[in-house]
């Protein structure tokens, strides 16, 4: 087989603010590419800092002008001194003559299957008809917004009917028994139908790169605070310094702060401010999380599905603060998480540094920082690989008696 015969995967990942949609796409190609090592991957990225995350050998990346989400239905440019509409139809340029130029075996959509602002239409239109064996996926983290919100939205954007004209299957990056997205959503059934995978985390069998020594002394206890990507953590992470000065010499632990690499510089700022004569220890970035998470006694977090995944993998305990908004995804998930035990949480009306504080301590309470056993299925990156790995099999069935 020559290289023209090669699988060829291309991935649309829409992640403007976090850094979870990239590494649940990069972590499931990694799974992919180990299954079909002679196969290409690649990704066209909407993020500020993509691919951010060490590609697998065999992937590549487009780097699409970023657009921010600042409400239901309304996008800005993140970067580029440019109109919103001007920027949409330079990204709909990018994919429809990419896509076109590759020509993909196949496309795993995430998150949103007609893409920002309708601008992949145009692109799985052609791909239909010029390349009408390209298997067309979508893959769906567990929770996207309050369910009557993307409802509406799909609607308007014409997300159902481009899941009804254009994909194959669906993948659910989560359990059914935990959150039915298919029924709360409303999906149509694709031919090949929808697939609850389970989580998707990091490998454990991939070496992660060094993470940062944690803080301190390691007799004493050790809480590790994460915003994610850090585009909107600065409520949290200001009010965890206030609240340890609240605190005062009730404080007994260390904590290391990873403010997110989408923080803006003036976030830095005040935080390194704030935390002056503190005992914490403030990074921008932690290059290997878990190792940090399982180094933890107390993990305090924002509710994005990365962390919270990895959160429930290691079975930690973890007091979540879910963002105020504009998505309802983070409070819906600790909402569900804490009604099963699995974590604690302070809503974001709740929460104040004296809040904050007394919650610490009770958290911190015992010398156990594990939660009970409850089995949750967190193989979905090797999942959501198998299945796309068939289906390019049975691609290549199909062309070799055509």
């Amino acid at each position: 087989m020559g290289i023209e015969d090669e699988p060829r995967v291309a991935i649309y990942c829409q992640d403007s603010l976090g850094l979870g949609h990239l590494r649940r796409n990069i972590t499931i190609a990694g799974d992919l590419l180990r299954k079909l090592p002679s196969s290409a991957v690649l990704l066209f990225a909407d993020s500020p800092v993509a691919p951010f995350f060490p590609l697998p050998d065999g992937m590549d990346y487009v780097k699409l002008p970023s657009l921010c989400k600042v409400d239901v239905g309304r996008w800005e440019p993140t970067r580029l001194r440019a109109a919103t509409s001007l920027l949409r139809n330079l990204r709909r340029e990018l994919l429809l003559n990419g896509l076109h130029t590759y020509r993909p075996d196949l496309l795993l959509v995430d998150h949103m299957p007609a893409g920002a602002l309708g601008e992949l239409l145009d692109a799985l239109t052609q791909l239909k008809e010029a390349n009408p064996g390209c298997a067309v996926v979508l893959g769906l983290r567990d929770i996207l917004d309050a369910p009557e919100v993307t409802r509406g939205a799909w609607w308007r954007e014409g997300a159902y009917d481009a899941i009804e004209r254009f994909y194959r299957k669906i993948l659910i990056y989560g359990m059914r028994e935990v959150f039915d997205t298919g029924a709360a959503y409303g999906l149509p059934q694709p031919p090949e139908g929808i697939e609850y995978c389970g989580y998707v985390v990091a490998d454990p069998a991939v070496p992660p790169p060094a993470a940062p020594s944690r803080p301190g002394s390691t007799s004493r206890r050790f809480v590790f605070v994460s915003a994610g990507g850090g585009g909107d953590g600065f409520t949290l992470m200001h009010c965890y310094l206030m609240a340890l000065r609240y605190l005062a010499d009730r404080v007994d632990f260390d904590s290391l702060l990873s403010v997110g690499i989408n923080a803006p510089e003036c976030t830095r700022r005040a935080l390194a401010a704030a935390a002056e004569g503190l005992p914490v220890q403030l990074v921008n970035h932690v290059p290997d999380g878990p190792a940090l998470l399982a180094a933890a006694d107390l993990a305090v977090c924002m509710a994005g599905y990365n962390t919270v995944a990895e959160v429930l993998r290691q079975g930690k305990k973890a007091l979540l603060v879910p963002r105020r908004g504009p998505s309802a995804e983070q409070r819906t998930r600790a909402r569900l998480l804490a009604a099963r035990g699995l974590v604690d949480v302070i809503y974001p009306e709740q929460l104040s540094p004296e809040f904050l504080g007394e919650r610490l301590v009770e958290d911190l309470r015992g010398a156990d920082s594990k939660l009970r056993h409850v089995p949750l299925n967190m193989h979905g990156a090797e999942r959501a690989a198998t299945c796309l790995a068939l289906m390019l099999a049975q691609r290549a069935a199909c062309q070799a008696h055509a």
